[in-house]
């Protein structure tokens, strides 16, 4: 007896393959066959569904996301399921919950954000995902050169020694036995922007060993952008690691239209023989923290000693006039996303110069104040990017989609980056339904066939016999990404069904309250 057979399918396999109608079997969280066409006579399921006149894909693989900072939260992972998303990949950008040692916990906690921290190792954080959080979806995770960093040396703005290096280099080793499925950078946060290239390579060079990639938040990704993609590059090639170049895009107007040299250097490297992969969420704006618009030397020795330089008048003003310096002219696009702090609950949703002029001050010291009180705990969106770079990147066979977003439930209190809800549907209802930049089935390959494949996933990511049963099923040409920039807390319209690992997991764009994701360990 099958648990479910799912008829009439239009099947798109994940694989970039030409559409197909047939019958998926499902039983015990496996799909055990596809048939073309109708199912064999005589055959048994507790339920069967009509898919007729949708299509029937893999769940999408979200593989640049920041879910393990806020599934704590939000288990349900709302805004991920309810856009058809079934693996997240966490652990991007330097940023990871662990490794942790106990003298460097609370610098760990103020960089990271809010979470248990019960745990030390690599492996005993997937344990407590899988026993504690047990999250909707499934769940991979890289380790971050940032929380390395902070283990071995804190927040010091200095070359690490020898003995330092070391250090890195064994807890990366140990994560990677204990499952972490990459490395990851994030160059432009402290204290990875302290880093040099040579500990980077070093690093590299373990990831290499055990077959794991380096994923790279670059130094620069706007006027230095040409500087920090080949440094990228050369720590790939140098060290032998494959490359994963993360949420790629350039984000000044000085800059756009010049993804064509950028891709080109990709590809460059590729013919040379680099590994080489990129990323992309699909929109003109990007998200990160607030405090990101300071000077990187404010961070030296943490948050903490972020604060107590804010509370100085001299420095206070040294970091102000940096900060002008810096993003003068843009305060306009960049939006305050979320806020901790009671008092600054006001100003979510609303520019940069929007809350200077409510405060009565310049924007530089209305974002100085916010962050004064908020610490890392105050998000922006900012539109810095262009429609013609997204889409000549989305374009290039080696870019794949990820959300670069957090898991949060439809009650998050904030207005944070639709792509937290909709960047996957966007992909195929603006991208390739209504501006037609490649087929339906490219599209999908690019968030599920591909990112397994780039993960060595052979058991998800396309619809196979032996496969587990992570499926999205939609109307493709109803779904869209309802989510927007002023309403971003919402369901993707045109999703029927979504499940993991054989579990309805949501319906009609309700979650069903199931957990039934698996932490995945390379």
């Amino acid at each position: 007896m099958l648990d479910l057979i799912i008829k009439n399918a239009t099947i798109v396999d994940g694989t970039g393959a030409e559409p197909f109608e047939g019958s998926i079997p499902i039983r015990d969280g496996k799909i055990r066959a596809i048939w073309h066409g109708g199912f064999p006579a005589g055959v048994e399921a507790k339920e069967i569904y009509d898919a007729k006149g949708l299509v029937v894909s893999p769940g999408f693989i979200d593989i640049h996301c920041h879910s393990d900072e806020t599934f704590y939260k939000y288990p349900k992972e709302e805004g991920k399921i309810l856009q058809g998303v079934t693996t997240d990949v966490g652990g991007n950008c330097g940023i990871s919950l662990a490794p942790v040692r106990q003298k460097t916990k609370e610098l760990l906690r103020s960089y990271v954000g809010e979470a248990p921290y019960a745990w030390g190792s690599f492996g005993e954080f997937l344990d407590y995902v899988e026993k504690e959080v047990r999250p909707s979806a499934n769940f991979l995770c890289g380790v971050g050169h940032g929380a390395l960093r902070i283990a071995a040396m804190g927040f010091e703005p200095r070359k690490a020694t020898a003995a330092e290096l070391e250090d890195m280099k064994a807890m990366l080793a140990e994560a990677f036995e204990e499952g972490a499925a990459f490395l990851s950078s994030g160059l432009i946060y402290a204290p990875g922007s302290f880093s040099d290239e040579e500990e980077l390579m070093e690093l590299a060079k373990v990831a290499a060993k055990y077959g794991r990639y380096y994923a790279t938040h670059m130094r620069n990704e706007n006027l230095r952008i040409f500087d920090a993609l080949p440094e990228a590059i050369r720590i790939a090639e140098n060290s032998g690691a494959s490359l994963q170049i993360s949420h790629h895009k350039l984000i000044r107007r000085e800059m756009w239209g010049r993804s064509k040299e950028t891709l080109q250097l990709i590809e460059e490297a590729r013919e040379r023989g680099v590994d080489a992969w990129a990323d992309q969420y699909p929109y003109i704006a990007s998200s990160t923290y607030y405090a990101s618009n300071l000077p990187n030397w404010a961070f030296e020795g943490g948050i903490p000693a972020l604060m107590e330089r804010l509370a100085d008048a001299d420095t206070r003003k040294k970091i102000l006039d940096e900060m002008e310096a810096m993003c003068g002219g843009r305060w306009g696009d960049i939006f305050l996303g979320y806020a901790a702090h009671p008092e600054d609950k006001q100003y979510i949703g609303k520019s940069t110069e929007e809350i200077a002029a409510m405060m009565g001050v310049s924007a530089a010291e209305a974002a100085l104040s916010i962050i004064a009180r908020n610490g890392n705990d105050a998000s922006e969106v900012n539109f810095g990017m262009c429609e013609e770079d997204v889409e000549r990147i989305m374009q290039a066979p080696f870019v794949m989609i990820g959300s670069d977003g957090w898991a949060y439930d439809l009650n998050y209190p904030g207005k944070p980056h639709p792509r937290s809800f909709g960047a996957f549907p966007r992909v195929i209802a603006h991208y390739s339904r209504e501006r037609g930049l490649f087929p339906l089935e490219t599209a999908v390959y690019k968030m599920t066939g591909l990112p397994a494949k780039r993960l060595g996933l052979t058991d998800r990511g396309v619809l196979k016999e032996g496969c587990w049963a992570d499926l999205c099923i939609f109307d493709p040409e109803k779904i869209a990404d309802d989510p927007t920039y002023l309403d971003p807390c919402k369901p993707c319209s045109g999703i029927s069904r979504v499940y993991v690992n054989g579990v309805l997991t949501a319906e009609n764009g309700v979650h069903t309250g199931a957990r039934a994701g698996m932490v995945i360990r390379k």
